[in-house]
């Protein structure tokens, strides 16, 4: 087994362990949906990117049926999403939520440079890290804004409470 399949292996690890250890019994469903949103955004992001050719994943899973990365688009990075969510400091200052967000986006940005400049599981052509950056962190966002929208009641009888 390859190098990359490995880590590939590794991270399907990490994200299971992290949903099961940090996913609460009663917050399933706010991480169903979280993890659903997440899959949808980055599905169309990384659809566009890859076929565009600004960035190719040499080592993928279903290499016929699908261009962009299965394990990373639609299964880690939705699985972090979860976390985000669920953990966003809601009652916090802006300056703290908007550093919760950047935190985010930069590791997971950090990770995907590192992960690009020393495996084949993705390749930069026409693409450069502060684009993942820049997309990470609005998708993140936007997923936030989805979320609350979706469980606005729940946000309104917690702060009646």
């Amino acid at each position: 087994m390859s190098k990359d399949k490995r880590i590939l292996i590794f991270f399907w690890i990490l994200a299971i362990g992290l949903l099961f250890r940090y996913v609460p019994r009663n917050k399933i469903r706010h991480g169903a949906l979280s993890f659903l949103y997440k899959q949808i955004i980055t599905w169309l992001f990384g659809l566009i990117v890859v076929e565009k050719g600004l960035i190719k994943y040499p080592v993928r899973e279903f290499k016929k049926a699908y261009k962009g990365s299965f394990s990373f688009e639609y299964f880690l990075y939705p699985s972090l999403c979860v976390i985000f969510n669920l953990y966003y400091p809601e009652k916090r200052s802006k300056l703290f939520k908007f550093l919760y967000i950047n935190i985010h986006a930069g590791a997971l940005t950090l990770c995907e440079v590192l992960i690009e400049k020393y495996t084949n599981l993705i390749k930069y052509v026409k693409w450069k890290w502060y684009w993942s950056y820049l997309t990470m962190g609005v998708t993140y966002y936007t997923s936030r804004l989805f979320y609350r929208w979706f469980f606005q009641e729940e946000f309104i009888t917690e702060r009646n409470s």
